[in-house]
């Protein structure tokens, strides 16, 4: 026993660094000349009430993995990811507007296997009210395709216990539906978010 306790005290040394290693984060840099720049537009149709809150943000992550090196134990490559807001501008009631870039991050070799790059993987926007917040998004390919995507709720969700609760750490994320027909009978009693994305010149 008195010789298991000094190999268990020196493995579990190993381990804790090992692991203190694996969960190191890198410090991820702007692109410092960023040029495929995008204006995204929020349009709100029919809405039964005002929104609390309305933020966006958009998500990256890298898309070659043999940069990043092996967890020590599961052996997996786990994919860094960051996330950055977007600064709305309120036109209207029912429009905002914000700006992103594709290319926001810097392609660099931030753990010394190479250079990482980086891919925006998706343009989100919550819409809050209570604890409750409407969620769209578009993915990388509908943002280069300058695509205008639509996403319907169903209204009762304003009168719902998690609309009327004050904010907290775990509120309610509905993504609703792609087409107001999903509703079926109810169709006629929701409203619609719609997502477009137009690629400006600088």
């Amino acid at each position: 026993m008195r010789r298991l306790i000094p190999a268990l005290a020196i493995f579990l040394a190993l381990t804790t660094t090992a692991c203190g290693q694996s969960m190191k984060k890198p410090d991820i840099k702007l692109n410092p000349h960023p040029k495929m720049r995008y204006e995204v537009t929020l349009t709100i149709e029919d809405a039964p009430g005002p929104f609390d809150v309305i933020d966006g943000s958009s998500g990256y992550d890298v898309s070659n993995d043999r940069c990043v090196p092996l967890e020590p134990f599961s052996g997996a490559r786990p994919t860094p990811e960051k996330s950055l807001p977007i600064a709305l501008t309120r036109v209207s009631d029912r429009v905002y507007k914000g700006t992103l870039y594709v290319d926001h991050l810097k392609d660099e070799d931030y753990f010394g296997l190479g250079v990482c790059r980086w891919s925006l993987t998706s343009v989100g926007f919550g819409l809050r009210v209570g604890n409750l917040i409407f969620s769209h998004s578009l993915d990388l390919d509908e943002v280069l395709a300058g695509k205008s995507v639509p996403r319907y709720f169903n209204k009762h969700s304003f009168v719902s216990e998690y609309a009327k609760a004050k904010p907290d750490g775990h509120p309610l994320i509905t993504s609703g539906n792609a087409h107001r027909s999903d509703f079926k009978e109810d169709s006629n009693n929701t409203f619609s978010t719609t997502l477009s994305a137009q690629e400006k010149f600088e």
